[in-house]
Parts: structure tokens; sequence; C-alpha cells
């Protein structure tokens, strides 16, 4: 594997240094609640998505007023977000680096309200389509934006727990989507799905509503030679209001350098992404990433888990939703505990314990539903959903936990908007060919049943060696000693300097001021 490059952490050690929690900072306490509101609730629209597919199928109203879809249609309804994702992906970094992350937040907002209203008064299996289409298209504009707000706006201390728990909304969003789905299909009309469909704008009316009270990111401002208004964000949240604070003028020298020998090598185009080996290698990762973000098993259960149980043998709707809801809660259960734990932990030891657990779990999923379906055992069967509840911890580990984490650690700021949409075309990518391909898969007339699951393994198998050989470990550092990752040791180095000349300045500039101060007693 390609060796990294290492600096000496000047500020995340002054960082680290600060003893003081962040619930007792009121500026820091105010910036991390209005985060959960503003940003953190983007990812729920991605949970709730996931689980109104999984879990209108359960609905007979839905089922029948769409033709009780099956194989390629049934693909397609849960595939057209992904779809649309794709096709607005190539768009965001124009207006995510030229107008600022709050806005490219409060773009994809609007367009998945829009979106929203459409799928909830669909008249046909096309316009719902559409719905989804549309907001699938605005969806990455958000995520791309406020995961790239919640790192660069985060004091370093709490950065990687704050974009950890980015990802741990999903499951918010996925246990509404459950619970209201399991009590509207009680209503006998279609208002049991079209409620659940009009409620999956409720985290974008929130980010509409609030993400301008939220402060622009500090490295877009220094960018756009904003230099005050960087430097004030800094000091106001990272300082607590200290415009003297020898931590803030340290991190401002530390970004403001960084950012102007990433610009200085930069062309702020797509072909920045490979014209380096450092830069491909990134792009590889982040490909990658997204890939296996969707491919590892965990589209099977999030949007056809119906599919799973009823091969197993348990074919009734109210069990099915209630075990659904129940595994939702266990993953955000899993999601927060893990994002929590992250700073205890490296990055490559987290990723490498979650695939490598994946691949165990399938193989014991496998068997145990061979045993189930061939053999009839009822036991095996049981096992099952033992296997699918066990699998929550174990993606989260890795995936859940560090995915935009790590994603905001390997991109610099001049190639973060593109390469988290990088990150997301792949995941899309590979998210419309999984919600394709899993349903005709598991079908045990025309596809394989569960023998589909030994597909899985195989690949889950490759996974674990990608990761093992390419991934690099990013904790303890910032995100500006992290910017020269693959990079030549002269580049690194050149932020570390003007970090250490900047508290120099400070501290020899303190001592004049003292020593004035003293010569003026004595004279008096």
């Amino acid at each position: 594997m390609v060796g990294v490059v290492q600096t000496d952490n000047i500020v995340h050690r002054m960082a680290m240094e600060d003893k003081v929690p962040w619930y007792k900072k009121n500026n820091l306490r105010y910036l991390y609640f209005m985060l959960f509101p503003c940003l953190m609730g983007i990812e729920m629209t991605s949970g709730f998505d996931s689980q109104i597919i999984n879990a209108v199928q359960l609905v007979p109203a839905w089922s029948n007023y769409f033709g009780h879809p099956t194989g390629g249609y049934k693909g397609i309804l849960a595939s057209a977000l992904p779809l649309g994702a794709v096709i607005g992906l190539p768009f965001i970094p124009l207006l995510n680096d030229n107008l600022g992350r709050r806005w490219c937040v409060m773009f994809g907002s609007i367009i998945m309200i829009i979106g929203s209203l459409i799928q909830g008064f669909a008249i046909n299996g096309a316009m719902y389509i559409v719905s989804r289409l549309i907001i699938g298209f605005g969806l990455p504009y958000a995520i791309v934006a406020g995961s790239s707000l919640i790192g660069e706006l985060a004091y370093p201390k709490e950065r990687a727990i704050l974009t950890s728990l980015f990802n741990a909304a999903y499951f918010v969003g996925a246990i509404v989507a459950s619970a209201a789905t399991y009590g509207t299909q009680q209503i006998p009309s279609d208002w049991s799905w079209r409620v659940p469909s009009l409620l999956q704008m409720s985290p974008s009316l929130l980010q509409v509503a609030l993400v301008m009270f939220l402060p622009e990111s500090p490295r877009f401002l220094i960018s756009k030679e904003r230099y005050e208004e960087a430097f004030k964000v800094l000091y106001t949240y990272h300082a607590e209001g200290n415009a003297d604070s020898e931590f803030a003028k340290a991190e401002m020298a530390e970004i403001k350098t960084t950012i102007a020998i990433e610009m200085e090598h930069s062309k702020k185009s797509w072909m920045d992404m490979i014209n380096s080996p450092g830069n491909r290698r990134r792009v590889i990762i982040g490909s990658l990433l997204g890939i296996m973000s969707q491919l590892s098993g965990n589209v099977v259960i999030s949007y056809y888990l119906g599919d799973i149980l009823n091969l197993i043998g348990f074919t009734d709707p109210n069990f099915q939703a209630k075990y659904n809801i129940g595994n939702q809660c266990l993953g955000l259960v899993c999601a927060v505990t893990t994002a929590l734990l992250v700073m205890h932990f490296k990055r490559r030891t987290m990723f490498l314990t979650s695939i490598f657990s994946i691949l165990a779990i399938y193989v014991a999923w496998t068997i145990s539903a061979a045993e189930a379906i061939v053999s009839g055992s009822t036991a095996a069967g049981k096992l099952c959903l033992f296997w699918i509840y066990i699998y929550q911890p174990a993606y989260n580990i890795g995936f859940n936990a560090l995915t935009y984490t790590y994603l905001v650690e390997i991109f610099p700021f001049a190639m973060r908007a593109r390469g988290i949409s990088i990150f997301q075309f792949f995941g899309k990518c590979a998210q419309f060919f999984g919600t394709n391909v899993n349903p005709v898969g598991l079908d045990p007339i025309n596809g394989i049943g569960w023998k589909f699951l030994i597909v899985y393994c195989g690949w889950i198998a490759v996974e674990a060696f990608l990761m093992w050989w390419l991934w690099p470990e990013t904790s303890n550092r910032t995100l500006e000693e992290l910017a020269f990752l693959f990079e030549d040791e002269d580049r690194a180095n050149a932020a570390t300097e003007a970090v250490e000349k900047e508290i120099h300045h400070d501290v020899k500039h303190h001592e004049e001021v003292n020593g004035s101060e003293t010569n003026s007693k004595d004279l008096v």
C-alpha cells in the first residue's frame, strides 16, 4: 500500500489540549444544536426513502394502486431516486463552490419538497417514478453541501463525531417512515401510502426554514478572500468570541495557507481529480466507498426485506412491519453508539472490522437461509432473523459511522465537493443497480432465490481485500493536515510552518506588549 505523508499536528494538538467540553461553551453549543435540524436531518430523507419503498410494499392499497408491481417495474419504482441523483451530480460543485454550502443545501431541499408533493399526489406509476427522480435530483445537493459544512464548521476535537452522526440520522428517517406506514396501513384508502409519502418532505422543510441561521463555511469564505468573515466565524465558535485567541489565529493561518497551496495546484475542474497519483487514489477510494456502501448487502435489507422474509417463511405483513421497525431502531442505536466512539479507534481498524464482520454474517445467513428453504428448518429460519439484526452493528461500525467522516478527510477543500459528488455518483449507480437486480435475483421463480446471497458473499470478500489494500489511516489530524495526505512533504510542511510562524508572532507580540507596559510603569 502506498505510504502517506505525516506532519506535526499543531492545531489538532492545541484542540486536544482544550479541556473545556463543548456543552460548556455557549457559542459552540448553539452551533452544534443548530447542526441537527439544519444539516443532520438531510440523511433522514435517505432513510425515509429506503423505508417508504420497503414499507409501502407491505401496504395492500399501494400494491393495488400500482398494479401489484414485480420484477423490473418494482425495481424502477425503487431505483428512480438514485437515477435522479446521478443526473444531478455533475452540477453540484458549480453551486457548492460558487454560492456556498448553505445555498446548495437550500436548493436541494426545495427540490426535494417539490418531489415529495408530487409523490404524495401521484395518480399513476409514471408520475410516482418522476416524483422520485425529482427527490433524487435534489438529495445529493443537500448531502454533499451538508456533510462538507458539518466537517468545516466543527471544532477539530468533535469533528469526527459530528460527521459520523450525520449518517446516523438515516435511521431516524427510516424509523419515522416505518412507524408512519405501519400506523397508516389500516386506513381503508390510498391515504395509507400517500400520508407517509408526503411526510418525506419534513426534513427538507426544516432545512429550508433554518439553514440560513448557520454560519457559512470559513473555508469557503477564505477561498473567496472574505478573510474577516471567515476569521469571525472561527473565533466566534471555536474561541467563544475571543478575537485574540491563539487557537483561532493558528487555525486561520493553517486554513488560509493550505487553501492557497491547494488553489495554486488546482484548476477547480473535474480534471483535478485525476491530475496526480494522489488525486487518482482519492478518486479510487471515493468511488469504491460509494459502491461498497450500497453493495455490501444492505440494499437487500433496506429495500427488499419483505421478499427476504417471504423466502424464509415469515409472510405475515403485520410481523414484517414490526420486525422492520425493530431493525431500524437497532440501527439507530448502533449508529449513534459507533459515532460517539469514533474518536477512540483508528479509521482502518473500524472499516476492516466492519467488512470482515459483514462477510462472516453473510456467509452464516446464506447457510441458514439454505437450511430454512431447502430443508424446511424452522430453527434455521429464526436464525436468519438473528443474522439480519446482527448485520446492523457490523455495517454501522464502518460504513455508517465513517463514510462522510472519511470522505471529508481524504478530499481537500478544493476537491471536496467533487470528491463527495464522485462518491455519490458511484453510490447511487450501485444503489440503482442493486434495487433493480435484487428483486430479480431474489425471485424464487424467475431468479435464483436464496442462492443470490452467495453472490454477495463473493463480492463482500473482494471488498474486504480492496479495503485492506487501499484505505489509508486519517485519524487524529485536522482537515488541513490531511489536505496533502498523498502529496510530497513540502506542501504538507508549508501549512505547518505557517501555523508555527503565526503562533511565534503572537507570543513575541505578547512579550513586547508586556515589556512595554513594564517599562511604562518603571518610568512613572
